[in-house]
């Protein structure tokens, strides 16, 4: 079944969407309006206020909306509770492969860059979506990691919420190196490349 919006209401505010994604991407919240998110979307002011009241709520969803897809994947019982998860071993291999999609994707990792950084402050709209979404990466991470671990040969003997939030680091590092050199910071290979000093290697991790 196709994911694409069916009705002319989602087709619009897929639209508005990726408008705000492409405009937060290039000059951050701060530095761009409303009025200009629906002009280049197509829309009236107030036709983009239909739906959505306000940047801020607009704001969320650009950032909800990348979210979901990932844990889609990832990890679903973020979404769903009752979701069935896929192995680790597999589990695993999607983190790396969303690395290596954000290769081809560097509007949305220049959003997160700029916003991330702008929502240290506890003033900015976003503030507490990003405090939220690295708790629980850290949490679900650190989960993935445990498990990984254990069922290691032998078991590594390392902590997994440290190595969680070390990962997490390198990989928002590497991303803001990638914007500024991107033929020069390879940002997978380094990731797998920290993922083996761990014994981790995703084409060799016990499925389970």
């Amino acid at each position: 079944m196709s994911n694409e919006p069916r009705t002319k209401g989602e087709r619009t505010r897929a639209r508005i969407l990726d408008s705000a994604t492409e405009l937060f991407s290039c000059s951050g919240f701060n530095g761009v309006s409303l009025r200009e998110i629906a002009a280049h979307a197509g829309l009236t002011h107030a036709g983009l206020l239909h739906h959505f009241p306000g940047k801020e709520p607009l704001l969320l969803e650009v950032l909800s909306r990348r979210d979901r897809a990932d844990a889609a994947g990832l990890f679903p019982r973020i979404i769903e509770p009752d979701a069935a998860e896929p192995p680790r071993a597999e589990r695993l291999r999607r983190l790396v492969a969303v690395i290596a999609r954000n290769s081809e994707t560097p509007g949305l990792v220049s959003l997160y860059a700029k916003l991330s950084a702008e929502a240290s402050a506890p003033e900015h709209p976003a503030h507490s979506y990003f405090v939220e979404r690295y708790r629980r990466l850290r949490a679900e991470i650190g989960a993935l990691l445990e498990e990984l671990f254990a069922a290691a040969e032998p078991p590594v003997k390392a902590e997994p919420g440290p190595a969680a939030v070390q990962l997490l680091a390198l990989m928002d590092g590497l991303q803001t190196q990638w914007l500024l050199e991107p033929g020069v910071v390879p940002m997978e290979a380094l990731v797998r490349d920290f993922l083996g000093r761990y014994g981790l290697h995703t084409d060799e991790v016990p499925e389970g």
